[in-house]
């Protein structure tokens, strides 16, 4: 367990929606509605008459969808907002992208280092509400501070573009989020994965942003992203065996390239949690984080002078 780690909270509140919820409650959630569309994996998707336990529907690339880890995160959610936290925030100025985008932030301690989570979907929507959130509130619960990135779709460049951005928003604002500047993490699962590889290898100014520092690792999930620089971050990965779009010996090839560079590195294989399973609640991928997290740690004990809130 990480030392900024904080107990659970679990708020009594009469606006918690439920698995019968419908989508549509959302659009009208007194502290949803501002941001409602974000939370979806297309912003059509919050006009949809479907129930929270159905919402696997819109995410067809993912598997594992687990209602109650869906529930937990958006409860929080409306628990942050209902004591007055600001929860969703935009990183562009400019309108046209600014009503695309945005960055939503799951507190941990004051002070403690932040996850930057890139949801997949294919570059075709963003699933958010099973690979974003969940994963948030686990790293947040570890104390830690979490982002979830929601980004323009379309294509790998212009997702990077709005990656890059989101973090150096972050960076650039550290100091009033309560979040370090330094010794970030990048998380990303199948298309996410590839966007978080990519700002680890080159950098954000390579995609049009401010420069920042380096990140302190990449955790990867079920891609068969392949491209590498001797400057990747320190590594993690997770995949199945029987992943039928992320190919489980390209992941672990890229990451024997990154060893032989002398890039610390950490690959887990599992063996029946398919392709997308986010949290791995209920398969043999259950625990990940976890190991994730570790690693994480790991990184920044290896480089406590870089950090001074690892101490």
């Amino acid at each position: 367990m990480s030392e900024w780690a904080i107990p659970s909270a679990v708020f009594a509140n009469e606006w918690h929606l439920k698995a019968s919820s419908n989508i549509r409650e959302l659009k009208n959630h007194p502290y949803l509605k501002a941001f409602a569309s974000h939370l979806m994996p297309r912003p059509a998707d919050i006009d949809r008459d479907l129930k929270i336990s159905e919402v696997s529907r819109l995410m067809p690339w993912h598997g594992y969808v687990n209602t109650k880890d869906i529930l937990h995160s958006l409860n929080r959610l409306i628990d942050d907002c209902a004591e007055g936290k600001q929860v969703f925030f935009s990183f562009y100025e400019d309108k046209n992208r600014a009503d695309q985008t945005g960055l939503f932030f799951f507190r941990g301690k004051p002070g403690a280092p932040f996850a930057l989570i890139c949801p997949g979907g294919g570059f075709a929507y963003v699933g958010s509400l099973h690979e974003g959130f969940p994963l948030a509130q686990a790293v947040s619960e570890k104390g830690f501070n979490a982002f979830v990135i929601q980004y323009r779709i379309g294509g790998a460049r212009v997702a990077c573009e709005d990656l890059a951005q989101a973090l150096a928003w972050i960076i650039d604002h550290a100091k009033e989020l309560e979040v370090a500047p330094t010794g970030y993490s990048l998380w990303g699962g199948s298309a996410g994965a590839r966007m978080a590889a990519y700002l680890g290898s080159y950098g954000s100014a390579a995609f049009g942003a401010a420069e920042t520092p380096r990140a302190a690792a990449v955790v990867m999930e079920y891609t068969g992203h392949t491209d590498y620089t001797d400057k990747d971050p320190p590594t993690y990965a997770v995949v199945s065996r029987n992943d039928p779009i992320a190919d489980h010996e390209t992941m672990r090839q890229r990451l024997l390239r990154l060893s032989a560079l002398g890039i610390s590195t950490k690959f887990r294989l599992c063996n029946y949690a398919g392709h997308g399973f986010g949290l791995g609640t209920g398969s043999d991928a259950e625990g990940w984080l976890n190991e994730a997290v570790e690693f994480w740690i790991n990184q920044l004990k290896d480089k406590s002078d870089e950090n001074s809130n690892f101490r």
